[in-house]
């Protein structure tokens, strides 16, 4: 298992995470339009911002966790049963803090 190239592709993720949940922050502190018509897009729009936004802190959390277990020493094994996490789950979930087994009871 290549750790670094692991760890490459989570910096590479957690930056561009950080990068977007800037600007969505950006965008929501923006000042609503005066229009009331145009205010409930607005406050649509929004909703959907803070979902992405979210998913984003979810994703960095899980991110930060990763790099915690490279850091520990534990990355590529289950937190559940302790075993390996396939090479194959990890090159698709890079974050993946539990196995196929264990993901698929979760």
């Amino acid at each position: 298992m290549e750790i670094d190239t692991y760890k490459a592709r989570l910096l590479s993720r957690q930056e561009e995470l950080n990068a977007r949940l800037t600007a969505i922050e950006h965008d929501l502190d923006q000042k609503k339009d005066p229009d009331v018509e145009e205010r409930a897009v607005e406050s649509e729009g929004d909703e959907v911002m803070e979902s992405l936004g979210q998913s984003g802190l979810q994703e960095l959390k899980a991110i930060d966790a990763a790099l915690d277990r490279i850091e520990n020493g534990t990355y590529g094994i289950c937190v559940q049963c302790e075993e390996p996490i396939s090479k194959e789950r990890l090159d698709v979930v890079p974050m993946a803090a539990l196995c196929r087994d264990c993901a698929a009871k979760a």
